[in-house]
Formats: C-alpha cells, sequence, structure tokens
C-alpha cells in the first residue's frame, strides 16, 4: 500500500471519528436540559404543564451509529530466495588460513565504513623544514601546513617544499604548540608567557617587482588571554569553534584540560568519577585532540596512554597498546595524536618508530611502520585523511597514505 493511500485512510477515520464525538455530545446536552426541565415540573403547580409532559425516554434509548473500522492488514508475497542470491550474493564455505596464507591476500583492512587501512602505507611527499628538531604540524588547507619548532618563528610550507611565510612570536619564547582555527587564523601556545595568541589569516597582496607578483601581508599577534596559576600546553580546537588547552600548575601539582569559548573558560576536565587525576603531573606532552564523536583525546606521554572521555569530561577508556604485543606497557611512547573522518585515532608512538591506529572505542587495528619514521611526534590530517608526521631528528614532515 502507498503512503498516500494510508494517509487518505487515516483521514477518513478521523473524520468519522469526528462526527461520532459531536453526535453523542450534542445527545448528552440534550439529556442535560431535560433533567433540569423534569427539575422545573417537579416543583411547579401548573396541572397542564405536568400532563403535557411526553417521556423521550425511548427516543433517548438509540444511541448514535457505532463506528467501526479495521486497520490495513500485512499480506506478504512469497520470496524468491533465487533473487536474493542474485540481487545480494551468497556465503562462501569458511577455511582456515595460515600466515602464509594471509600475507598474499590484500594489503588492506577492511572497515564498515567501506574505507579501508592500507597494510601496505604509501608515502606522498616530504617536506624539509629547516628546523633541527621539529615538533608540530597542523593543516591550514589541504595544499599548506603550518610548522613549529625549536625556534621562536613558525613558519608555512606548501606541499611542494616552498616557504609561503614566517612568523616570529610576540615575546620571542618558542611556541609550545601550533593550531589552525576554522577561519584559518593561526593559534599558538607561549607556555614560558602563560599566554594563548592568534595570528588572523593573512591574504595574497599583489605587488609590482619583477618575477614576483604576489606576497603575503604580515600581520599583528593578539594575545587572546594570559593565564595566572595555570600555565598552558598543547591546544586543539573544535568542530563547534572552542579551544582545547592541556594545561599544568607547578603550585598545585596538577595537570587539567580546559574548555573555552573566546575568551571564556566554559569546561574545566581533571578527575574521574573516583576522584582520581586523569592526566599525569610532571609531563609538558599532553597532546590533545577531538574526534568526530566529540570525544576528547590526549597522547599523555608520562602515563604512556591515550586518555579519551566523552564531550562531558567523563572518562571512556585508556589505550596503553594493543594487548599481547609482545612490548611491555613502559615501551608504548605516545607523543603526537590527531583522529580522521571515520573517527580513528592516531598517535605518535615516539621511540618505536611507528603510528598506531584505534578505532573510537579503544581497540587497536594496526600500526603504520613501514615508512622509515625517525622518532615521529606531531600529527595531523587534512580533508581527505591524509596523514601528515612529524620527524623531530630530521626536521621533516612526510605525508602518508594509509587508507584504500
Amino acid at each position: 500500500m502507498k503512503k498516500s493511500e494510508v494517509s487518505e485512510i487515516q483521514n477518513k477515520n478521523i473524520d468519522a471519528l469526528n462526527k461520532q464525538e459531536y453526535d453523542v455530545t450534542l445527545i448528552i446536552s440534550e439529556i442535560t436540559q431535560i433533567i433540569a426541565d423534569l427539575k422545573e415540573l417537579l416543583e411547579s403547580k401548573d396541572v397542564y404543564n405536568v400532563s403535557a409532559y411526553k417521556s423521550r425516554n425511548a427516543e433517548l434509548r438509540r444511541l448514535p451509529v457505532e463506528f467501526k473500522f479495521t486497520v490495513p492488514s500485512f499480506i506478504p508475497q512469497r520470496i524468491n530466495t533465487e533473487q536474493l542470491f542474485e540481487h545480494f550474493g551468497s556465503l562462501s564455505g569458511s577455511r582456515f588460513t595460515t600466515e602464509c596464507d594471509l600475507a598474499m591476500q590484500t594489503s588492506a583492512m577492511p572497515s564498515s565504513s567501506g574505507i579501508s587501512i592500507r597494510y601496505d602505507s604509501q608515502i606522498i611527499t616530504t617536506l624539509e623544514t629547516g628546523y633541527e628538531n621539529l615538533n608540530h604540524v597542523t593543516c591550514l588547507s589541504d595544499n599548506e601546513v603550518w610548522t613549529q619548532g625549536n625556534s621562536n618563528i613558525m613558519k608555512l610550507y606548501d606541499l611542494q617544499g616552498n616557504l609561503r611565510q614566517s612568523i616570529k612570536t610576540k615575546s620571542g619564547n618558542t611556541p609550545y604548540d601550533i593550531a589552525v582555527t576554522n577561519d584559518g587564523d593561526l593559534i599558538y601556545i607561549d607556555s614560558k608567557d602563560k599566554t594563548v595568541n592568534l595570528v588572523k589569516k593573512t591574504t595574497m597582496q599583489k605587488v609590482s617587482r619583477p618575477r614576483r607578483w604576489w606576497k603575503r601581508e604580515p600581520q599583528e599577534i593578539h594575545e587572546m588571554f594570559r593565564l595566572q596559576e595555570w600555565k598552558p600546553l598543547r591546544v586543539c580546537i573544535t568542530s563547534s569553534c572552542d579551544f582545547l588547552i592541556t594545561m599544568t600548575c607547578d603550585g598545585r601539582q596538577e595537570t587539567k584540560l580546559t574548555r573555552y569559548s573566546g575568551f571564556t573558560e566554559k569546561q574545566s576536565i581533571q578527575f574521574d568519577d573516583n576522584g582520581q587525576p586523569l592526566y599525569s603531573y610532571g609531563s609538558y606532552i599532553l597532546y590533545v585532540g577531538e574526534n568526530r564523536n566529540q570525544d576528547i583525546c590526549v597522547a599523555d606521554n608520562k602515563a604512556k596512554a591515550i586518555v579519551v572521555v566523552t564531550k562531558a569530561g567523563k572518562l571512556r577508556f585508556k589505550y596503553t597498546g594493543p594487548p599481547a604485543n609482545g612490548f611491555s606497557k613502559e615501551s608504548f611512547d605516545p607523543i603526537g595524536i590527531t583522529t580522521d573522518s571515520q573517527g580513528r585515532i592516531l598517535t605518535a608512538d615516539h621511540c618505536n618508530h611507528r603510528i598506531h591506529i584505534i578505532d573510537q572505542d579503544g581497540q587497536f587495528l594496526r600500526y603504520i611502520d613501514n615508512c622509515d619514521f625517525r622518532y615521529p611526534c606531531g600529527l595531523c590530517t587534512d580533508t581527505a585523511d591524509n596523514l601528515f608526521v612529524v620527524e623531530f631528528v630530521r626536521g621533516h614532515i612526510k605525508k602518508i597514505r594509509y587508507y584504500v
């Protein structure tokens, strides 16, 4: 039965019920009036009116026509199994496979989203930044990335390795972390100065110089806010344009994560349901990211764990490495962290020179360990889920394709 036919039946039934309700209400009103008239007759001394009264009991006993309706019934069609096989296919018999069989199969791990993770991750390009120690990378676009290393200058590169812009910190201190807002502005953390700073997105200006017709105009650095007791460490921008900042307080020997909306502190996440600290004190390596389900993911290097909480700050899980992987928990060395469009969490295992990929529930999926990483740390992904990996010592950024 079509949707329009069902709607028509519903409308007819509603009209019939409304009419029946109206008829019953009318009869009730008449009976109420008759009862009032009879009370007046009982108290009346007018013999003519009393003798002229005629009872309406027989008339009022006839109720309105009872309304009956039947609901539509489902009449199933005979299922043609051959057609089902033709449209959807069928299952083959199960079999056991050996390690040699697995090695000969496809080099991708299928996912429920239809996008598979490659076993043979591929290096698309390598950028040389000139930093002796490179810490972080964040995408301005799919074609440009901001970088931050062991100097007070942040550099913007295109994927051909061309330096597009350099920005020096306002205080002259080395920035501790960088992020790009949804509007394309650059945010950097000055941990020594306890400030969070904003550099507005620059535009290309035309200049009349031979062979160089465009340049980026320098922009002023704006101090968004300055902390007093707490020291900001790492930052990320959420899908709702909030700032998530990990921070530590040496006086209290405490660490927490704070959400800011503009200049206003909106949320503080520090303890679990048992009152225990969620994050380690004494480690400045607390990279933070937001997953697509709005979980907050922190790479806690001192705890050797990825700590994931809900948007409300409730602990979901801690990932300390894959089970029975042949390594002790202490060998897991998480530093950088990022997520992709499928909700997967990627973290750099610094001293083991590899990347862990886990799902949004903390289940280990696989390593990326075939790209000759040397001390990977900062990570980010672009809109096409390509992974950018910082190599700390080499000062390189590798763009990796890790999916099919």
